[in-house]
């Protein structure tokens, strides 16, 4: 590593956002630059963004970081990449987008999850992968492109995540990371792909499409010229493909420190669980859901159990909130709605009402899988008021973390924190009742961009492995554990039952309501 060299930088390019942060070596953020980044909907079910626009808006913000940092270019020493999960990118003739990008949004491939999932060779595909069927992976997303748009598919060369995309942008090689490549394609246990694995999604004949699996621990490649000139920095600075966001952004917030596993909950738009192990104590449930994900730590996975909507479920009752003022001649600002949060939580009745939080339209996929379930309140009566509605939605954030986390076994260790919302005193101390566990958050703004350039410095040695980032970077940024409130806790997990039967019975009705027979 050159000794002038003293930044390294972080890529996050989320769904709706792009972020590049810097850093000193000891994992101090020097400077940010965000880029909204555009996507659209429709009817169908269909979510998709536009490729070339990811790529210049993920430039864009590179550039927009050299503005804020005095002499980047000279200073940077790596850039380490994650990006959004899931989703389809295919890619042609010439590296260019063969259609737009379906999102982990996207819920059009439902009909083609139903059906593999009521195959027998769904059960070895989750045995391998550890992970299950879902309407947002590109395993099931392409299963159904080839079922309905078979051209899409005949016109790709390669199909690529949305990191993928914006590394093949940086550095002109087609790639992915072990964290994508094997829970949607792979055996976690071998870090391989599977032709098991791929004959169970009915894709044997395109494997073809499948990149080249690339580590960016190990493994950098140099900035382009092209590229080089789109982002202002300098023509060969090692780039490093990242593990997928939330790996990368639960290393950053403390899945893993000092050598030992914990457990890390990221509340975001949508809702991830995890517990990190070694490989050898993963435990699959019965129901095959979940994710089984490659950590960037030798013999060290997280399971992981994601809701589709998490923050999305307040974003939904605030713009309730909004509509109706807006309609009575007053203007309501989101920051002024999301001020009265901590307010109407502690006037809201703990445990007047129960909330499935289930506001996606593309469904559920953690700790069941069903595109039709749908959100909704149980116990409303005429004494309830907004307030208790607000609570409400939080403690159905609560007990969904508390239903993902109940498939993967007892666990006793603490839950760290991160994502926006968890910077509410109300929903930390509603969530770690709910859990019945410690809660302890780290005040790591970008910990995703952070775990990336985490990966980036070891790559290039300047640090000697993960462990020793960690230490630097992780554990100083770690508060002090927030212990539950005994009778907030008592009071969820006698709740806690009712959640779980009420949403497995409402199983029928949410089918009625989505078409099915």
């Amino acid at each position: 590593m050159d000794g002038g060299k003293h930044i390294l930088i972080g890529v996050d390019a989320g769904t709706s956002v792009i972020k590049s942060v810097a850093f000193d070596l000891e994992g101090r953020q020097i400077a940010a630059a965000s880029v909204p980044n555009r996507y659209e909907t429709r009817a169908d079910g269909a979510a998709f963004q536009s490729l070339d626009e990811t790529w210049r808006n993920c430039a864009r913000s590179l550039r927009d970081l050299g503005d804020k940092v005095a002499d980047l270019t000279k200073r940077v020493s790596a850039v380490g990449l994650t990006a959004q999960g899931d989703g389809t990118w295919l890619v042609g003739t010439e590296n260019r987008p063969v259609t737009d990008a379906w999102l982990w949004l996207d819920a059009r491939s439902a009909p083609t999850v139903r059906r593999l999932r009521g195959q027998g060779s769904d059960q070895i595909r989750f045995e391998k992968t550890g992970t299950g069927l879902t309407v947002c992976q590109q395993g099931s997303q392409l299963a159904h492109m080839l079922a309905t748009q078979p051209d899409l598919v005949a016109s790709a060369e390669v199909a690529l995540h949305c990191k993928d995309w914006l590394y093949l942008n940086l550095t002109g090689v087609r790639a992915t990371d072990p964290s994508e490549a094997l829970f949607t394609f792979g055996n976690f246990r071998t870090g391989r792909y599977d032709s098991t694995v791929i004959e169970a999604l009915g894709l044997a004949g395109q494997r073809r499409l499948l990149p080249e699996i690339v580590d960016g621990r190990r493994v950098t490649h140099p900035l382009s010229s092209g590229a080089a000139a789109a982002t202002g920095l300098v023509a060969g600075t090692p780039i490093s493909l990242g593990y997928v966001d939330f790996a990368c952004a639960a290393i950053g917030a403390g899945l893993y420190t000092d050598g030992t596993p914990a457990r890390c909950t990221i509340l975001g738009s949508t809702g991830m669980h995890m517990r990190a192990m070694p490989v050898g104590d993963v435990r699959l449930n019965a129901e095959r859901t979940g994710y089984t994900l490659a950590l960037p730590i030798d013999g060290v996975v997280a399971q992981l159990q994601s809701n589709m909507a998490a923050t999305l479920n307040l974003d939904w009752l605030l713009s309730l909130a909004a509509d109706l003022l807006a309609e009575m001649g007053q203007a309501a600002p989101r920051a002024a709605l999301l001020d009265r949060i901590e307010a109407w939580a502690a006037a809201g009745r703990p445990g007047a009402l129960l909330y499935h939080p289930y506001i996606s339209e593309a469904g559920e996929r953690g700790p069941f899988v069903n595109s039709h379930a749908r959100a909704g309140f149980t116990g409303l009566n005429l004494a309830h008021r907004f307030p208790d509605l607000v609570r409400a939605v939080i403690e159905g954030l609560g007990l969904a973390a508390r239903d993902c986390y109940d498939v993967m076994g007892p666990s006793s260790s603490e839950v760290r924190l991160t994502g926006g919302a968890c910077r509410s005193p109300a929903l930390r101390a509603i969530l770690s009742a709910a859990l019945d566990a410690p809660v302890r958050i780290s005040s790591r703004e970008e910990a995703g961009a952070a775990g990336a350039a985490m990966m980036a410095g070891v790559a290039i040695g300047a640090h000697a492995d993960m462990d020793a980032a960690i230490a630097r970077w992780v554990m100083p940024m770690l508060g002090a554990p927030e212990q539950p409130d005994p009778k907030l806790a008592r009071l969820y997990a006698r709740l806690y039952p009712a959640y779980v039967a009420a949403r497995q019975a409402l199983a029928p009705t949410w089918a009625a309501l989505g078409g099915e027979p």
